[in-house]
């Protein structure tokens, strides 16, 4: 019964470590393509509300700060245009970097499976039954030692 509940928590941490990364994944190649629209000169301006702001949060934002972001956006002009031209160039390589990072900690989750698995089974071979390690682990939490 333990091997269960260790493997069936250790692969919902590795369900929830997926969904994380595909999440941020997304965000990320999202706000990278959508980077390119600002690099439109002086339409970028107008497009700082559309791309970087949803609808919804525009009615909450004050429009002295509206103009302020839209006036910094187009006093950087030439040299943010540069930058954001190449931006949506590098979603390729988020991709590939999601993926490595992903790679690396689902390997982490399932060693530390393995590893409670091990650790379970060694238990089990000494001879003492996971219900007397916990019996003697809340024992000496009971004489405060």
């Amino acid at each position: 019964m333990f091997y269960a509940i260790s493997w069936f928590v250790s692969l919902s941490l590795l369900a929830i470590w997926s969904l994380l990364c595909w999440g941020v994944h997304a965000f990320t190649v999202w706000a990278m393509s959508s980077a390119g629209a600002l690099a439109t000169g002086a339409a970028g301006a107008a497009s700082v509300q559309a791309v970087l702001l949803p609808s919804w949060l525009q009615g909450w934002i004050p429009p002295e700060l509206l103009q302020t972001l839209e006036s910094w956006v187009t006093s950087a002009g030439p040299m943010l245009q540069g930058v954001l031209e190449s931006v949506p160039a590098l979603a390729g390589a988020v991709t590939v970097l999601a993926w490595g990072i992903w790679g690396l900690g689902a390997i982490f989750l399932l060693a530390l499976a393995v590893g409670v698995h091990v650790l379970i089974s060694l238990i089990k071979r000494n001879g003492r039954s996971l219900e007397q390690v916990a019996q003697t682990a809340r024992s000496r939490m009971a004489q405060g030692g």
